[in-house]
């Protein structure tokens, strides 16, 4: 196992592929301000350079997933100053703390409990897979404070749920929980303990062949674009990367043999 970030707003640890990834600003309930933004994107660029990883469980410490902007310390310009600059990609900086988890290579899994407001709840939505408490409380939150979403939310909605649900949820900027966060589809399901569940499920995704994993985001991130012909033609070129292969074999061998399979980076 390794271990970084102990004393900085996002903390890694790494065993057997799985990175638990978390916020680490319990007192503020890892609300966003500069030194927040900067870690999580130093955290997405970090996972993103380990050849070994397997899948990512993203959650917050102390009470809550992530409250959202930290009004305060944000006052004095906060990312609205990076809001043109394309640093990273499609994204800007801002955008990058929710789109760069799409963008990782492997499965995200957020687990939220307490509160994913505003921004928080654009962090989670980056993830191929939310697991949340039942009594989590979300919120498309920026209208309360006379703004738009802006940290990739709209991007990452529009795969999740229906358009007049979203436009009632961002102009209103009404709460709802996890039960109703299942029904709209911004949830994946609901957990009394989420956390422990997206490990565990992490786990399980480690134990597939990490290319074909690898290969299957691929297809699913670019679902929402491609038109029938794109995505028919990236399956085959998906399969004949991975059929076949050392760690495709090595799947198949370990399911008859009804052990865990040991595959190459």
């Amino acid at each position: 196992m390794t271990e970084t970030g102990k004393d900085q707003r996002v903390t890694i640890s790494v065993e057997d592929g799985v990175a638990d990834v978390r916020l680490n600003r319990p007192d503020k309930m890892n609300a966003l301000d500069p030194a927040m933004f900067a870690g999580i994107n130093d955290a997405i660029a970090e996972l993103a350079g380990m050849a070994s990883l397997r899948c990512v469980v993203l959650s917050g410490e102390g009470r809550a997933f992530c409250a959202g902007l930290d009004m305060a310390s944000m006052a004095g310009g906060g990312s609205g100053n990076d809001l043109g600059a394309r640093s990273h990609g499609l994204a800007n900086a801002p955008q990058h703390v929710a789109w760069g988890w799409r963008e990782l290579a492997v499965p995200v899994i957020a687990a939220v409990h307490g509160v994913a407001f505003g921004g928080g709840f654009q962090i989670m939505s980056g993830a191929d897979i939310r697991i949340v408490r039942p009594d989590a409380r979300f919120s498309i939150r920026e209208s309360y404070w006379g703004l738009v979403p802006d940290m990739a939310g709209v991007a990452l909605w529009r795969t999740l749920a229906r358009d007049d649900v979203l436009r009632e949820l961002t102009y209103t900027a009404r709460e709802f929980g996890g039960e109703e966060a299942v029904r709209l589809g911004f949830a994946t399901r609901v957990a009394d303990d989420p956390r422990a569940e997206a490990l565990a499920l992490a786990r399980e995704i480690a134990a597939r062949n990490p290319h074909a994993i690898r290969g299957a985001k691929r297809l699913y991130n670019m679902a929402a674009d491609a038109d029938a012909a794109a995505v028919l033609e990236a399956e085959s070129v998906e399969q004949l990367k991975v059929i076949r292969t050392p760690n495709q074999v090595e799947q198949v061998r370990a399911n008859m043999e009804k052990r865990a399979a040991v595959f190459a980076d």
